[in-house]
């Protein structure tokens, strides 16, 4: 049965480019659209811009620009990145459009309406050189709970402390240097906290489907139980100057960026609209029977899951279907890094002629439909794609192609053998469906694991046939000539099950084998006896390991003149390892180590370095205090894998007891590089044992 499905990807910010972290939103989305596409649905895959907000009005200013020029200017660069990693939106707009602005006002009527806008005075941080009230990030001081200096006005980087911005010590404008001053203003907020929007996503948030499981307990923590009313009214507007929609019948009055950016959603699709001649009710109107699905990052799971089906529920519109978040990217276990190179830009990436489909492989096989984190471990990189995509996939069509050129004309066998083929490959077709349902819950991995467990039963036909023998005797032709045939079918499966990952390399593959493009249904079937296939010509190349050294070693040197004129004196890096003494298998084997999931983190009252953490660990749940506040945040933390110390004594604290202990690494003070913690591979499971 055909489906009509929407689909949205995150938008992003027009104030910087694309980069390695934010493409595993943007391919996640575009693999599942593929197949989508693949199956015969009819799937929408639209996106846009963000580009409202203080940011963009002071880059524009400080380049001597109009902001309309520089979200122009970051509009083609970041549609020359997504195309260049064949992110094939079928709309790729912007929300600085009479369409996002229509829908915004819209939306904002409807809700004063019913009652669900107030107004009210608040104070804010003014600068009185620029004129202007100041956004929290553009307010920095002295941190209020450890004193460390030039910290911003909504949490300090030293310490991990959040607070309000009139809090700060010292407070100073981060754009003119002036002391600000509190000036009171009239604000609007929509009414989150009214009891219709509590009921309403109480019921929404709890209802089988629209989240995942971590992102649901995430909302009702949000939430809070019955009774309780912990949700907030929002802040939905800002004061002139600014760059953005202003407020109907509010002179110098402006809808926060963060109001019109997921109706940026509603102004792309009405531009499609618009060229498709598409129904819009069809997909947005309240009673709309089609799908809605958007995919985005799990920081901003609360103004996806919150502020937004609030809006559009008491405005008259349909909600989401479904709301999926994905995890961040670390590169080889870490934040990313300008210093060490592995910030990376789409732009970098693609300029030292990295092939785009190595990524989007190596991503996918990472990704399994959770909000974990998922790591890029450069060597493991080009380790799997070298071994997966060349080793096992092309290998199978570079092992037959020659063959059936140089032997047999280009043409399979002439003969009628799909019983044979399925006797000698079980299961390689039927695999599809199974396939196709690991895609669609986003588990990758799992599709990608059970592909190349299909791609290792073809090679074992290779090996067990060995056709380079059979081509030295005449009397095995038509034996040589049907195992060739069987593997060029095979390597047609293959591609199938592979296309929505690797887009231009089944192309390629799809032209060899001589081939009108594959859609899902094809694994029905096999090649018609004495197809004939086009010369060969090998289908991709192999990571060199040096292309990767030289792509850190251009981002870090790109990146070093900024940073020789900006970093302050840090202390030297220990070079020197100074390891414990040498322990035992015994010893060793008393430590049970587990995989941990952390289903909450909160900060501690009155801790200046402690987090609190609720580890998960398959069935028992355990509370630890961890000294890991310098590094992470609380929400960053929660949904990701972790290592724990099971067996460790409890501790009692004057905060509660500690049952256990998670890992992390550190240089051989604690100070220099900070802290990581430990993340298991992608596959690990909560309780596992590690060894």
């Amino acid at each position: 049965m055909s489906r009509k499905i929407l689909v949205t990807s995150a938008l992003p910010y027009a104030n910087g480019a694309i980069h390695l972290g934010h493409l595993v939103g943007y391919m996640q989305t575009d693999i599942w659209v593929r197949l989508q596409k693949m199956r015969g649905h009819e799937c929408w895959y639209i996106c846009a811009d963000d580009t409202h907000g203080t940011p963009i009005m002071l880059r524009a200013e400080k380049e001597g620009i109009t902001p309309e020029q520089l979200i122009d200017r970051m509009h083609i660069e970041h549609s020359r990145d997504f195309a260049g990693f064949h992110v094939a939106f079928d709309n790729y707009y912007t929300t600085h459009s009479e369409e996002t602005r229509r829908f915004a006002e819209d939306i904002y009527t409807k809700l004063k309406a019913v009652g669900l806008i107030d107004v009210r005075p608040i104070e804010q941080h003014f600068d009185p050189v620029k004129q202007m009230f100041l956004p929290d990030r553009f307010i920095k001081g002295e941190c209020p709970k450890c004193g460390a200096k030039d910290q911003y006005g909504d949490s300090c980087e030293a310490c991990g402390a959040a607070y309000a911005p009139t809090d700060l010590k010292d407070p100073y404008s981060a754009i003119s240097g002036a002391k600000p001053e509190l000036r009171s203003s009239e604000h609007y907020f929509f009414k989150l906290s009214d009891p219709r929007c509590q009921a309403f996503l109480r019921q929404w948030t709890s209802e089988p489907g629209h989240l995942q499981i971590e992102a649901t307990h995430k909302l009702q923590e949000w939430l809070g139980t019955p009774g309780e009313n912990k949700l907030t009214d929002w802040d939905i507007s800002r004061d002139a100057p600014y760059f953005g929609f202003e407020i109907p019948d509010a002179p110098g009055k402006y809808f926060y960026v963060w109001l019109d950016a997921p109706i940026g959603y509603m102004g792309s699709f009405q531009n499609l609209c618009a060229k498709k001649g598409l129904n819009f009710n069809e997909f947005w109107g309240k009673d709309a029977k089609t799908e809605l699905y958007h995919f985005i990052g799990k920081d901003i799971l609360y103004f996806h899951a919150l502020f937004w089906p609030a809006e559009l529920e008491h405005a008259g519109y349909r909600t989401p279907t479904q709301v999926f978040a994905h995890g961040f990217l670390t590169v080889d276990g870490a934040k990313m890094s300008k210093s060490r190179g592995t910030f990376i830009t789409a732009e970098s990436y693609l300029a030292q002629g990295l092939n785009p489909e190595w990524l989007r492989y190596y991503f996918a096989a990472k990704l399994n439909g959770s909000m974990e984190d998922i790591d890029l471990n450069l060597d493991d990189f080009v380790s799997r794609v070298n071994s997966d995509l060349i080793g096992k996939y092309i290998n199978i069509a570079s092992r037959a192609a020659g063959f059936i050129e140089k032997k047999f004309g280009g043409e399979l066998l002439n003969s009628h053998f799909i019983q044979e083929f399925y006797a000698d490959l079980p299961g390689i077709a039927e695999a599809a469906d199974e396939i196709a349902a690991h895609y669609e819950s986003r588990d990758y991995a799992r599709a990608l694991r059970r592909i190349m467990a299909l791609a290792d039963q073809v090679n074992q036909y290779v090996d067990k046939h060995q056709p380079w023998q059979l081509a030295k005797s005449i009397e095995h032709r038509e034996l040589l000539h049907y195992v060739c045939t069987v593997l060029i079918n095979a390597f047609r499966l293959l591609t199938i099950y592979l296309k929505p990952v690797l887009p231009k390399l089944a192309q390629r593959a799809e032209e060899f084998l001589n081939i009108a493009p594959l859609a899902w249904a094809d694994a029905g079937h096999i090649l018609p006896p004495a197809h004939r296939i086009s010369a060969y010509e090998h289908l991709m190349q192999r990571i060199d390991p040096e292309q990767i050294a030289a792509l850190v070693a251009a981002n870090r040197d790109t990146l070093a003149a900024t940073e020789q004129t900006t970093a302050v004196a840090a202390p030297p890096v220990k070079t020197a390892t100074e390891f414990a003494p040498t322990i035992g298998i015994d010893d060793f084997s008393k430590i049970d180590l587990r995989i941990a999931r952390i289903s909450d983190a909160q900060h501690v009252e009155g801790a200046e370095k402690l987090i609190r953490l609720t580890l998960d660990l398959g069935g028992e749940t355990r509370q630890v205090f961890a000294g890991i506040k310098s590094a992470y945040d609380p929400a960053q933390l929660v949904g990701r894998l972790t290592v724990m110390v099971a067996n460790l004594a409890p501790r009692k604290m004057k905060f509660g007891l500690s049952e256990g202990m998670v890992l992390a690494a550190s240089d051989t003070d604690g100070q220099t590089s900070g802290l990581f913690l430990l993340s298991p591979d992608s596959g690990a499971q909560p309780g596992m044992r590690v060894k």
